[in-house]
């Protein structure tokens, strides 16, 4: 009798995993992060986990910045019957393979940060997708730079009435990069503000990288760059790096950098005084409308009841906000 009780358990147990649903019946929900060591989309791993708590049993996998890796897991996670996908992803084309499998399976899916495709958004009503709109976060960084630029005349070194500048990019084809890219050069022209490009490298989002090119720029232009634009903060803080060593932000030797995401170091830099402003990219409001998106699909509830505004049936904006030293303070944890 004892056998046969352990073996009831036993399949029991086994059809809860199978079903995507834990033994406490907890709906069991794939994620997929383009790489851990990022440093936004760690800060919107944690949100996700955070708001999972008690609610959702979670596998989270990094697909290490290969696409192939994370088509893998995503098939791996619909072996397994989970409930949901949120799903960041590598390569924003690859998206409409992903939405191909899991429909399949009828397995809806959410992904977060990285904006697939339009005409793959179209191919299912169970897709969503959770991010913020580049451009605005491109235009609040050339905001920021005018002003600084306006309030600051002895900023145009050589008096020439042109903002000369060096710009660092994410990865190439990246949809952020190249919004924020093009987005701040506009905020210039739209404020009056004449300007011109000095070079333009990809730093793959990464503090590393970004020190070793804007090295390369001080080594080839030097004293004649103005402005240092970065469309991240990690990036910004390579470039501060860079800087630094060649004897920026002693005396009154000064060079403006703004950067995009306002995490924990980018608001150390504010305090510090080395980086000009950056852009809020809310993690932690990307990482909870994920997840309520993600919760509400895996239980089969209405995501209009989620207390997001769905735009076009599809997306969830959250909004980007300035962020300088004279309002840095309201955006530290507490």
């Amino acid at each position: 009798m004892k056998k046969v009780l352990l073996a009831l358990l036993a399949v029991a147990l086994l059809f809860a995993s199978c079903s995507g649903k834990a033994s406490n019946d907890k709906p069991k929900i794939g994620v997929a992060i383009y790489k851990f060591d990022d440093t936004f989309m760690s800060a919107v791993r944690r949100a996700i986990e955070a708001n999972a708590t008690d609610k959702a049993e979670l596998s989270t996998v990094d697909s290490q910045n290969a696409q192939p890796t994370q088509n893998d897991q995503v098939d791996t996670f619909l072996a397994q019957r989970v409930k949901a996908l949120a799903i960041n992803p590598v390569d924003r084309t690859a998206a409409g393979a992903i939405i191909d499998k899991a429909k399949a399976k009828k397995t809806p899916v959410v992904f977060f940060n990285r904006e697939p495709l339009a005409e793959d958004m179209v191919k299912w009503d169970k897709v969503y997708y959770v991010g913020a709109k580049a451009e605005q976060s491109g235009t609040f960084q050339g905001e920021l730079a005018a002003e600084y630029w306006k309030a600051n005349p002895s900023a145009d070194k050589n008096k020439d009435g042109k903002m000369q500048y060096v710009m660092l990019t994410g990865e190439p084809g990246h949809q952020d990069a190249i919004l924020r890219t093009e987005y701040s050069i506009r905020a210039l022209d739209a404020a009056g503000v004449k300007s011109e490009k000095l070079a333009e490298d990809t730093a793959q989002w990464d503090r590393v990288k970004g020190q070793e090119k804007m090295a390369a720029f001080l080594a080839k232009f030097g004293g004649k760059i103005e402005m240092v634009f970065c469309n991240n903060d990690d990036m910004a803080l390579g470039a501060i790096d860079a800087l630094k060593a060649a004897g920026y932000f002693t005396g009154k030797k000064y060079m403006p950098v703004v950067g995009v995401d306002a995490g924990a170091p980018g608001l150390e830099a504010l305090a510090a005084g080395t980086l000009l402003g950056t852009v809020l990219n809310d993690s932690e409001n990307q990482g909870k409308a994920t997840f309520d998106l993600a919760y509400a699909l895996a239980k089969g509830d209405d995501v209009t009841k989620t207390g997001w505004e769905i735009t076009d049936g599809k997306y969830v904006w959250v909004p980007y906000q300035k962020v300088t030293k004279g309002n840095y303070t309201q955006f530290m944890k507490k």
